[in-house]
């Protein structure tokens, strides 16, 4: 159980085997996380975060796993449980906006197309919070039974680990090199010190000890150092920084190790609110004199309902041009007003209103808890955000002051409300000393930034007499255990006070702050740097586009916040997030089910409609890993899914890989895009690899073979169980998210961005790629899951990308294999495997043996057998690609349809009697057939089926449908082989007919075997090792191979005409096939065979290509070859660039004229896009050097042409000729020219080539 894993999973290589993957992605970056300390890159503090965060998810999943295996879980255990994930949701978010809106926006400024799909997966992990706290609140009410509702809270807590541990690997493999690499020392510090100062206090006062908790005493001592680069040089600042980072009372958030112990600690909140309430209860209605602090809040009031009436004047005066100036000053107000002001709700509701409920018993419905202003400032602050200096017009300047009138309406009678409910109420119930706590306390709400800001501001609003009351009152607290922090406020205070910056001056600093957050990023993209400074007590270097290098910004470039970043926090980042800029029309409106798409589709649209194939199966994972808890027999099913998905997907992310997101990063300005998709890919295949491991764990049990370890079996499988479920819901998060973002990011660039006929290049090199064998799984696989007109348009784009091919061809040929196949087996479904039906009917009616006992297939047990139909691949075996894709699996075929027979199982029984009398005959019929079977070596056994009665029939099926030891998919098909074996032997005795007329009519010719080896009695011929003749039904004769055939006779044979071969080993001439239908026989034909070629060869490595419809030498599509639609031809993948010629293999060879396309020789593919065969090739090069067919050079001739450079300067041309020139064309770069006159050689001058023609 160590670690928090209920099973242990493979080691992951990832020192060695992610490094090149790893240079590769992060832009040629040398610089990583790793290799790079917190003393050069303070950015890493927030990888410090990464490290801290994903420890605590570890031990809080430790601490579920173990209360599953002791079986005990207590109901405040659970409360204590959620208030934890309560704080890692809190500090997750507070982190995510960091990187949102402080971190990205740098980064994008300076390398594009990185970081918004990072920001698309910060927006998924609240619903993964959310799920956690509705099974925790389930615990918590004691509703259904515990150890189901822990294991799925384990679920849950391994789903959030997996999304966001992978997001963060992710961002410390691309985000966080960039980061190091792109800004210096002093930047890098800027944007954390940006980070602590948008956070609110209350927050950073637990978040800082916690994440310490968590680090070793190197790493504690490296972020402390880190701190002191990064907080401004002013003493009152670096104190409470210090004080809250080496803060020695533990937060209720930092040690859960204390409530696995069984400790009890206080179910109510932590932190700042905690220690606030504890006081509070001590001193709540103790009276005072004299004028009460709560009143001071009406101050605070007084000044924001005068500044936002003023700046709804001066929107009124900014129409006039002569003002407009002054509209920066305006909008900058009215940002920080806004941010005032929901910082202000948010402390009322945390603060006051729980107050208000303890001093009334709850019973007090007061109307400042009913009436709230957060829709009206979230409206308003909306507007705010989407503006930019073009869009400043009198229109918007209107809209903009009806929204500021009713913003204003809705403040006022909120304060009203509270100065005539709440302060009363406080000023009466409470004394002076808590007043002022309370006070003190909701400072806590603002981030340190937006604090000093209202500090400077406010005070510039006080009379002398109310400066002098808020003096004394931060003087007193001066005084408290948390003096740091006081002494702070009152040092900010006091250089308010003091008059140093006036309010003008103020509003100045501010707008030039509002002013480079909101358009230097857009000055940088055009190319326009601004120079920027970082904070103050640094040296000057350039920084990040957050706060302009100029004197007048003064001091409040110290404490500089992202007011963006906390109103991501509070409005669930509805105000920050437009709508996807590449995205097309239909996308978001509509979706794949509507028919505006299917007459919009377009080829790159192949690509989604596998996602959405991909997606279905991906909840049937998730259903089917929990239905292997209660129904082990599933496994084998399951398993045979899996590894098909686990495939199809590894073929999917490696074509995106290697030519769709190659081809869309070529296209200039969108470069880097796709890198982080890359990486999902790498980490989602070892997902992959994990769920296998876990697979092959559970088959290796045996759960269906009963032994004395049933205990310790069945607990193990009940871990595996657990554990798989965990990981199928984890690789259900993490795809579905990928393929949301891909298409939310990628779709629609692929459709902008590219052509109708570069999208159908695409699709065609992806296509290329992918063998027969595995589109026979993948067609019926994706069809599956589409809706009709959606397969229409899927095969349309599909038949259009390959149009210049015999895709459809081979499709045509294999549809109808496929479904006579698949009749045939709907028809004689076989639960033994390969066997012999006779062979087990007659194993069992007259061997009297038991089925876990007879014979060949008999020795086979319930348990083997279920090993053995785990381990039943579902079709041909996949190429073996495991240097290209790592370890592709076997390919596989549909799942048996088993579960249809058994529901028609009660139909047939019905009809059973009936079959048997149509299909037994009398005895004497059954005589001649006898005879026949004695020559065919199988005598005895025949001899009894074909003579038995009708009355001995039934008594036979009666016998069967009693046998208990046999499940009812055995008793169905051994009663049908018994009903059908006259028949069976009827039609072997006719594949017989050949050889039993041999003796006494003319043999068929070529009806012998044929040695490849005589000496060493090989099968075969001159062109193949094989053991087997092909029947040619145009001259009846047998024949090694279609090229004997071919050499022999005096015309070719239709290879799709041949239907019946004959086995070299027994002479039997029957259907053509991979193996020999005779039962005594069963010799192979060869290793490979090819039903739609008739190709059997047992040395080679042969391949059936879908497009060229034909066989051909190699390892197969995707792993040394490809097929190219444009050219028609598969070619090695060395040749992945080259010069594509239309349908340039269906020609004649220039030199021998022989077909290339059907050719069995080698083919040269020249320069310039012609071919001929190699040893053509070989032979012309001899004595030519230019293509026989457009005259072009076949290679590098530099050196020759420099020769004959040497050669003609030796040469003097007679003085007649000395200056006469000739008109030549070259053959290489196709250009005119004059050249020196000379009887044989004529250079280019434009390419230097010799290979040119007079004119």
């Amino acid at each position: 159980m160590g670690g928090g894993n209920i099973h242990p999973l493979p080691p992951e290589n990832n020192e060695q085997g992610n490094s090149s993957a790893e240079n590769a992605l992060v832009s040629a970056s040398t610089v990583t996380v790793g290799n790079t300390n917190l003393s050069d890159a303070p950015v890493l503090f927030f990888v410090y975060f990464h490290k801290a965060f994903l420890a605590q998810l570890a031990e809080l999943r430790r601490f579920a796993t173990d209360a599953v295996v002791a079986g005990f879980f207590s109901r405040d255990l659970a409360g204590e449980l959620c208030r934890k994930f309560e704080f890692l949701k809190l500090v997750y978010k507070y982190h995510s906006a960091a990187e949102d809106e402080v971190l990205f926006l740098a980064l994008d400024a300076r390398v594009k197309n990185v970081v918004s799909n990072y920001s698309l997966e910060h927006d998924g992990t609240d619903e993964l919070f959310t799920s956690i706290f509705e099974w925790l609140h389930v615990l918590e009410e004691e509703i259904g039974s515990t150890s189901d509702v822990l294991r799925q809270v384990i679920v849950c807590i391994g789903t959030i680990q997996s999304s966001i541990s992978q997001h963060m690997l992710k961002e410390e493999r691309q985000v966080f090199p960039l980061l190091i690499e792109k800004f210096s020392f002093q930047e890098q510090a800027s944007l954390v010190w940006q980070f602590i100062c948008s956070v609110p206090a209350m927050v950073l006062e637990e978040f800082l000890p916690w994440m310490m908790s968590y680090l070793s005493h190197e790493e504690k001592t490296e972020v402390e150092n880190c701190i002191k680069d990064v907080v401004p040089v002013e003493h009152s600042l670096q104190q409470v920084i210090s004080s809250w980072l080496l803060e020695n009372t533990q937060s209720s958030c930092v040690a859960p190790t204390k409530i696995m112990k069984g400790f009890q600690t206080n179910p109510s909140s932590s932190g700042c609110f905690q220690r606030f309430w504890q006081w509070s209860k001590k001193s709540l209605s103790v009276q005072d004199l004299g004028h009460s602090p709560i009143n001071g809040l009406q101050i605070f009031q007084n000044a924001i309902e005068k500044d936002l009436r003023e700046i709804h004047e001066g929107l009124g005066q900014a129409k006039s041009p002569s003002l407009l100036w002054d509209i920066d000053v305006l909008m900058a107000r009215l940002n920080f007003l806004a941010d005032v002001l929901v910082s202000y709700s948010n402390a009322f509701k945390k603060f006051f209103h729980p107050l208000l409920d303890e001093i009334t018993d709850r019973r007090s419905s007061s109307t400042a808890k009913q009436f709230t202003i957060d829709g009206c400032l979230e409206n308003f602050q909306r507007l705010l955000y989407k503006t930019d200096g073009k869009m400043r017009t009198d229109n918007f300047l209107l809209k903009l002051q009806e929204e500021l009138e009713s913003l204003i309406v809705q403040v006022t009678k909120q304060f009203y409300i509270q100065r005539t409910e709440v302060f009363p109420i406080i000023s009466k119930n409470c004394n002076h000393e808590m007043q002022r706590q309370l006070l003190y306390t909701s400072v806590h709400v603002l981030p340190l930034g937006l604090l000093k800001c209202v500090i400077l501001w406010f005070s510039a609003h006080l009379s002398e007499e109310e400066s002098q009351s808020i003096l004394h009152f931060l003087s007193s607290e001066d005084s408290s255990p948390r003096k740091p922090f006081a002494r702070l406020l009152l040092q900010w205070f006091r250089f308010g006070y003091s008059g140093k910056t006036s309010v003008e001056s103020f509003w100045k600093q501010l707008s030039l702050t509002f002013k480079v957050r909101c358009f230097c990023p857009k000055e940088e993209a055009s190319g326009s740097r601004v120079d920027l400074n970082l904070c103050p007590g640094k040296k000057n270097k350039s920084s990040t586009c957050f706060l302009l290098k100029d004197p007048a910004a003064g001091d409040m470039c110290e404490t500089p916040y992202s007011s963006r970043m906390n109103q991501q926090m509070l409005f669930s980042g509805k105000l920050n997030k437009p709508p996807p800029l590449h995205l097309p029309e239909f996308f978001g409106d509509k979706n794949m089910d509507d028919p505006s798409f299917i007459m919009d589709v377009k080829p790159i649209d192949l690509l989604f409609f596998f996602h959405k194939a991909m997606k279905m199966d991906l909840d049937y994972l998730v259903s089917g890993s929990a239905r292997l808890a209660a129904d082990f027999r599933f496994l084998g099913e399951f398993q045979q899914r899996f590894h098909m998905i686990k495939f199809l997907y590894q073929i999917h992310s490696d074509a995106e890989d290697e030519i769709a997101f190659p081809a869309l990063e070529a296209k200039g300005q969108l470069k880097n895009i796709s890198h982080s998709f890359s990486i999902d890919h790498e980490l989602e295949i070892k997902h992959f690899d994990k769920v296998s491991f876990i697979l092959n764990e559970m088959s290796e049990l045996n759960m269906l073979v009963s032994s004395e370890a049933d205990h310790h079996r069945k607990m193990k499988y009940e871990r595996l169980c657990l554990s798989l479920q965990e990981l199928c819901k984890s690789m259900h998060k993490l795809l579905s998210e990928h393929f949301q973002h891909e298409e939310t990011e990628l779709w629609g660039l692929f459709r902008e961005c590219f052509a109708i006929e570069e999208q159908e290049k695409i699709i065609g090199c992806m296509l290329g790629r992918i063998s027969g064998e595995i589109l026979q799984d993948m067609i019926p696989w994706l069809m599956d899951s589409l809706t009709s007109d959606e397969q229409h348009a899927a095969m349309s784009l599909w038949r259009q990308a390959t149009r210049k091919t015999m895709f459809v061809e081979w499709l045509t040929e294999w549809y109808n294999g496929h479904s006579i196949q698949e009749e045939a087996g709907e028809a004689n479904n076989d639960p033994f495997g390969d066997s012999d039906p006779l062979e087990i009917v007659w194993n069992y009616l007259f061997e009297g043996v038991s089925v876990g006992d007879r014979g060949n297939f008999v020795e086979i047990s319930e348990t083997d057998y279920f090993t053995g139909f785990l381990d039943k691949p579902l079709g041909k075996t996949a190429p073996d690609k495991n240097v290209e894709v790592g370890n592709r699996e076997k390919e596989h075929q549909e799942i048996s349809e088993s579960k249809k027979i058994c529901r028609e199982a009660d139909k047939k029984e019905d009809k059973e009697q009936t079959c048997s009398n149509c299909q037994i005959k009398n005895h004497a019929q059954a005589v001649p057939m006898t005879q026949k079977a004695s020559q065919f070596g199988q005598s005895k056994k025949y001899e009894q089926l074909l003579t038995m009665c009708q009355e001995e029939l039934a008594a036979m099926i009666r016998k069967i449908s009693c046998d208990s030891s046999l499940d009812p998919q055995k008793k169905l098909y051994i009663r049908q082989n018994l009903l059908m074996s006259r028949w069976i032997i009827s039609q072997r005795m006719y594949n017989l007919e050949p050889l039993t007329l041999s003796s006494n009519v003319e043999t068929v010719p070529g009806h012998h075997p044929s040695y490849r080896d005589s000496h060493g009695l090989v099968f075969g011929c001159n062109h193949y090792k094989r053991s087997c003749k092909l029947l040619a039904p145009c001259c009846n004769q047998l024949f090694t191979c279609i090229r004997c055939h071919d050499e022999e006779a005096d015309h070719s044979v239709d290879r799709k005409q041949i239907k019946k071969m004959m086995c070299m080993k027994c002479l039997l001439i029957q259907p053509v096939g991979a193996n020999c239908s005779n039962t005594s026989c069963k010799l192979s034909m060869g290793k490979y065979f090819c039903k739609i070629c008739k190709l059997y060869d047992d040395e080679r490595k042969i391949y059936h290509c879908p497009y060229c419809n034909l066989c051909r030498v190699g390892k197969g599509l995707g792993i040394d070859y490809f097929h190219c639609m444009k050219c028609n031809a598969c070619m090695s993948r060395s040749l992945v660039e080259h010069v594509c010629r239309e349908k340039c293999l269906e020609d004649n060879c220039p030199i021998c004229h022989e077909y290339i396309f059907t050719s069995s020789s080698p083919v040269k593919a020249l320069p310039c896009g012609h071919l001929m065969h190699s040893t053509c090739f070989q032979e012309y090069t001899c004595s030519h050097y230019t293509c026989p067919v457009c005259s072009k050079s076949l290679g590098d001739m530099q050196v020759y042409f420099r020769m004959l450079d040497a050669l003609l300067a030796e040469e003097k041309m007679p003085d007649e000729y000395s200056n006469k020139t000739q008109v030549i064309l070259c053959n290489d770069c196709g250009r005119k020219g004059n050249a020196p006159y000379h009887w044989l050689y004529h250079k280019c001058t434009s390419c230097g080539s010799y290979n040119s023609r007079l004119l």
